[in-house]
């Protein structure tokens, strides 16, 4: 690989500090809209739920699986375009694609409908923090990197929270205002989705004003334009794309074949049984597909790229990392979309109430507790190469007794008041899983690592979480229940984070040699 420090044509020199973070606000404020778009669904639960003849599991699917497992599965390939064309550009066509998905979504008229938008949603959004965290990695060094991706990713309680609100406020108005229906027949939680979903294509066109950086810039290690980014964009979408995965596959030769469809039968299999338990097809099907999907990319990584299989994919250490942060989220998730349909159902809440208290509680706790957790975990480092597992740690542990106490809980206050300290305390844990992560491969790499640590955050925390929280909720009868259930995974994550937390020093150390022993040219 060419590492001259010459900039490549087109793109920006070396950025000034105050440049830096105007992009890296633009970027929350993607960010914000993101989670906007993405969490609206909560406080419009009930009312959709009505309207549209859905169980609490149909809609943790909606909220979860349907957008959660195609959100990771198309980041694979734009991971991989990320880290090869315009990272501004693709994040521009991103933004104004599930922008206008989430406008869409406001006209949906059964359950179909509006699982087909939210995989569009989805689809739009893998775009995001692909392209942001490696644009954030090139515009700030490594020092003040836990801090800036903390602030970047801030932008998920902010939105999170606005979501709530906007969305609270919405609904309710319109539904007292046109009690029968409003202009082209849309109530309350239609108007909602579309007021949310158009302002994104405004702010497309500020996100496309950015100056692209120079990839590598702020690490020394300068990586040439890619002449042909989208012929790599094109063979990572056959390999996660099936039927197309099974072509990639015979490429590799029989044996490959062979591997690849007996891993596709025993993942049917698998759904095919879970189908039968729970009975829900939409659920499985498109877990089996995430999952088979995730499998031939791997697959296919090992051969194409060695290097940056080895890691990703080959470095415990990295997977240990996404694995636990991935189990905090897995609660997070389900607590969070939860709340406010929980508050309104059990606790007597309104729309209006439910979405400004939430969503005041989730956007101030969680954004102050990402930059909090994010400086921690950057002072933590100075003296500590593994300091930043501790701040993973601590986003594990001390939610749990708030989140147990606010959904054991008869009193509505004291109910929002817990939610404060949980949000607070789990957003600690995203700054640091996100820096470590970056901090364990090369810039190049940047993309594929990113669209790696989605994988764990969505195909386990968020396709996962949300829906077996509402499953065991419709089997039960209890949202409580559903909710608490989940917290049994805690032990899995702590084994997960102190292994990291061991491991974490020796490769950092090892990171150069081990790229290169893998093939990389250094």
């Amino acid at each position: 690989m060419d590492t001259t420090s010459a900039a490549p044509a087109g793109t920006a020199s070396t950025p000034n500090e105050r440049y830096a973070w105007f992009v890296l606000i633009t970027l929350m404020i993607v960010y914000v809209l993101n989670f906007i778009d993405r969490q609206i669904l909560s406080i419009l639960a009930e009312d959709v739920k009505r309207d549209l003849g859905l169980t609490d599991a149909d809609l943790g699917f909606l909220y979860g699986t349907a957008f959660g497992v195609f959100y990771a599965l198309f980041g694979i390939p734009l991971g991989r375009l990320a880290d090869s064309w315009n990272r501004v550009r693709l994040i521009t066509i991103g933004l104004s694609l599930w922008s206008t998905m989430t406008a869409l979504s406001g006209f949906s008229r059964t359950g179909g409908e509006l699982a087909a938008a939210r995989v569009g949603v989805g689809i739009g959004e893998a775009t995001a923090s692909p392209c942001a965290y490696s644009l954030i990695s090139d515009y700030f060094p490594k020092e003040k990197r836990a801090t800036a991706l903390a602030v970047y990713s801030s932008g998920l309680f902010v939105g999170g929270g606005l979501s709530l609100f906007i969305g609270g406020a919405i609904v309710q108005n319109w539904n007292s205002a046109f009690p029968d229906g409003g202009p082209m027949g849309l109530v309350g939680w239609q108007a909602a989705f579309l007021a949310v979903g158009i302002p994104g294509l405004l702010v497309a066109m500020l996100v496309s004003t950015i100056e692209e950086p120079v990839r590598g810039q702020s690490d020394g290690i300068v990586t040439p334009v890619d002449p042909h980014p989208f012929k790599g964009f094109a063979e990572e979408l056959m390999t996660v794309i099936p039927p197309f995965t099974l072509l990639g596959a015979a490429r590799r030769g029989a044996s490959a074949l062979a591997i690849n469809v007996a891993v596709a039968a025993l993942i049917g299999l698998a759904a095919w049984q879970l189908i039968r338990i729970t009975g829900d097809l939409p659920q499985w099907i498109a877990m089996g597909i995430g999952l088979y999907a995730v499998f031939s990319w791997a697959t296919a990584l090992r051969l194409r790229d060695k290097p940056a299989f080895a890691l990703i994919w080959g470095t415990p250490c990295f997977l240990a990392i996404v694995v636990g942060y991935s189990l905090i989220s897995f609660v997070s998730y389900a607590s969070s979309f939860w709340a406010a349909p929980y508050a309104m159902r059990e606790l007597g809440a309104t729309p209006a109430q439910a979405g400004l208290i939430l969503g005041g509680m989730g956007a101030l706790g969680g954004f102050l507790g990402v930059i909090l957790g994010g400086r921690m975990a950057d002072h933590l480092r100075k003296t500590n190469p593994a300091g930043r597992i501790l701040v993973i740690l601590f986003g594990l542990i001390a939610p749990i007794p708030f989140v147990a106490i606010a959904f054991t809980t008869d009193s509505l206050t004291l109910f929002y008041v817990m939610q404060f300290p949980a949000n607070v305390f789990s957003a600690a844990a995203l700054g640091a899983a996100a820096a470590s992560t970056q901090d364990l491969v090369l810039p190049r790499m940047r993309g594929a690592a990113t669209a790696t640590f989605f994988l764990g955050t969505t195909l386990i925390g968020l396709a996962l979480g949300p829906y077996l929280a509402g499953k065991i909720s419709t089997v039960t009868g209890s949202l409580a229940t559903g909710n608490l259930a989940l917290l049994a995974t805690a032990p899995i994550s702590i084994i997960a984070l102190v292994y990291a937390y061991r491991a974490l020093p020796k490769m950092e150390e090892s990171l150069l040699a081990r790229a290169k022993d893998a093939g990389e040219a250094i």
